[in-house]
C-alpha cells in the first residue's frame, strides 16, 4: 500500500464472473468485454478516508455498539494478524475495517430478512490502524452461519469481511476471512468460484491458542499479504497493490 500508479488487475487469478452454482452471478456478471481505464492523479494520491478520529472502542465489536454499556451475545473471539508485503515486512498505519453478522448469523441491515434475532448490543462493524509493525486486532463474537436463496439449501459459512485502505481510496482491498474447521466452507458456492484451492485456503484463519485467553476467548490469526506468490485473495483486486 504505497503511493504511486495503480497496478491493473490480473484477470487470470480472478474467479469466473459467471458461475451457474452462484445464482446471482448469472444476473450480475458482464456480458460485454471489460474496458480498462487509466487511473487519475486523484486515485493515485488521494483522497484519504477514515484514518483519523478513532474512538477507544472502534476495534471492540463486543462493546462498541452500546458505547461500553453492555456486551454483545455470542462466543467471544480475538481476530488478529499482520498486514504484510511480499517480503514479510509489516505495513504500518493501514486502515483495517471489518463487518460481520452477529452470533445468530444476522446482519444489522434493513434488507437482512433472516429469522435469527438482532442483538441489541451488536452493530457488527469495527476498524483500527495497523501498528508500526503492521499488526491489527479486533475483539468480537464469532459470526453465525446463515442461509441464502441460491440453491435449495445453501448456507454461508461463518465469515468476517475485511477492507484495507492505504494512502488513497483507490488502494482499497476487500476480502473475507473464514474459520478453521468449518464444514460449510467446502459447500459454499461463493467460495467455490475461487478455482485455485491454494488461494481459497489463504482465506481460512487458523485457531491461535497461544493468543487465546483461558476462560475468556479463543483467538484466530489472519495475516494479510498484499503482493507476491503468497498474497491473500482479494475480491476486488486479486494481484494486490
Amino acid at each position: 500500500m504505497t503511493k504511486g500508479r495503480l497496478i491493473p488487475r490480473d484477470r487470470s487469478a480472478h474467479p469466473v464472473a459467471h458461475d451457474l452454482d452462484y445464482k446471482t452471478s448469472v444476473a450480475r456478471s458482464p456480458n460485454l468485454a471489460l474496458i480498462s481505464l487509466e487511473s487519475t492523479p486523484t486515485e493515485e494520491s488521494g483522497p484519504r478516508f477514515g484514518h483519523n478520529n478513532f474512538g477507544p472502542l472502534d476495534h471492540d465489536l463486543i462493546r462498541n455498539w452500546s458505547g461500553g454499556k453492555a456486551e454483545a451475545v455470542g462466543e467471544r473471539i480475538l481476530v488478529h494478524g499482520r498486514v504484510l508485503d511480499e517480503q514479510g515486512r509489516g505495513i504500518p498505519h493501514a486502515l483495517v475495517e471489518i463487518w460481520q453478522a452477529n452470533a445468530g448469523g444476522r446482519y444489522r441491515h434493513k434488507k437482512d430478512g433472516y429469522l435469527a434475532p438482532l442483538d441489541p448490543n451488536f452493530g457488527g462493524a469495527g476498524r483500527c490502524l495497523t501498528d508500526d509493525v503492521g499488526h491489527y486486532a479486533f475483539m468480537t463474537v464469532k459470526p453465525g452461519a446463515y442461509p441464502w436463496p441460491n440453491r435449495g439449501n445453501d448456507w454461508r459459512p461463518a465469515h468476517i469481511h475485511l477492507s484495507l485502505s492505504g494512502p488513497c481510496f483507490g488502494q482499497r482491498l476487500i476480502t473475507q476471512m473464514y474459520f478453521e474447521g468449518d464444514p460449510l466452507i467446502d459447500r459454499c458456492p461463493i467460495v467455490a468460484t475461487i478455482k485455485d484451492r491454494s488461494q481459497s485456503d489463504r482465506l481460512i484463519a487458523p485457531l491461535d491458542m497461544a493468543q487465546s485467553r483461558p476462560l475468556d476467548y479463543l483467538a484466530y490469526r489472519f495475516d494479510i499479504v498484499l503482493r507476491g506468490q503468497r498474497q491473500s485473495f482479494f475480491e476486488n483486486r486479486p494481484e494486490g497493490l
